[in-house]
């Protein structure tokens, strides 16, 4: 079934004169020069590529085309004085059509533009799902203004800065002996259970009662609290 259809779409091979026909109309259509190889395989084997030579010398002979020769290669053209010269109507029919295709490829080149400049601002406009996740974490950072806000709302009285600087100086002083007792802990809990396997110590660790850092902990050093060094006092 393969080779039935390639059969069929095969070009049919052109001799005699339909052969000269084509390849004096393809010339006239292209008029540029070429060679004998090009137009064989432009034709795309409408003519023997071992005819086309031939084909292209006789019309040569014959003044339809003009044969060229520059070192080994040999180009042919067909002959200029033999081409259909347009009247002058025709010209500027067609110099009235260029310029009405010209005007329309400036309208469509400013479209095209706006249409690109629309196309970039759609794009960087958030979707309705990243509208939907930023109005969500607005919502979250105003509940938790409103948080800081609400003692002052009822009334609470602001501390003062003398209280803040003790309670600053307070919380420095707690924050260091918790780190400077879990490193001791820890670097003497090390040398006690270097040797013991971690299920073993693990059991000790229980039976001596020990307690270590709970999530809170962890989750209160992470914070504010211990990132930053002061603490900022509420406005009245």
């Amino acid at each position: 079934m393969a080779s039935k259809a390639k059969s069929e779409s095969k070009v049919p091979v052109l001799k005699g004169q339909e052969a000269e026909d084509r390849v004096l109309q393809y010339l006239k259509a292209m008029n540029r020069p070429y060679g004998a190889v090009d137009v064989a395989a432009n034709l795309k084997g409408a003519v023997q590529k071992t005819n086309v030579q031939k084909i292209l010398v006789a019309l040569a002979e014959k003044g339809e085309l003009v044969q060229k020769t520059y070192g080994k290669t040999t180009f042919f053209v067909a002959n200029q004085s033999k081409l259909e010269v347009l009247p002058a109507e025709k010209l500027a029919s067609l110099d009235s059509e260029l310029k009405m295709v010209e005007e329309e490829n400036v309208a469509l080149a400013s479209d095209v533009k706006g249409l690109s400049s629309e196309l970039s601002k759609a794009r960087s406009t958030p979707t309705d799902d990243e509208l939907g996740q930023q109005i969500a974490c607005l919502g979250e950072e105003i509940s938790q203004a409103e948080s800081r806000l609400q003692p002052l709302k009822s009334g609470a009285p602001p501390i003062s800065a003398e209280d803040l600087s003790r309670l600053q100086c307070e919380w420095e002083k707690w924050k260091a002996e918790w780190f400077r007792r879990r490193k001791v802990f820890l670097s003497l809990w090390g040398l006690a259970t270097d040797a013991l396997p971690p299920q073993e110590s693990e059991s000790l660790e229980e039976a001596l009662g020990i307690e270590k850092d709970t999530p809170e902990h962890e989750a209160l050093e992470r914070g504010p609290l211990c990132v930053s060094k002061t603490l900022k006092r509420k406005r009245p």
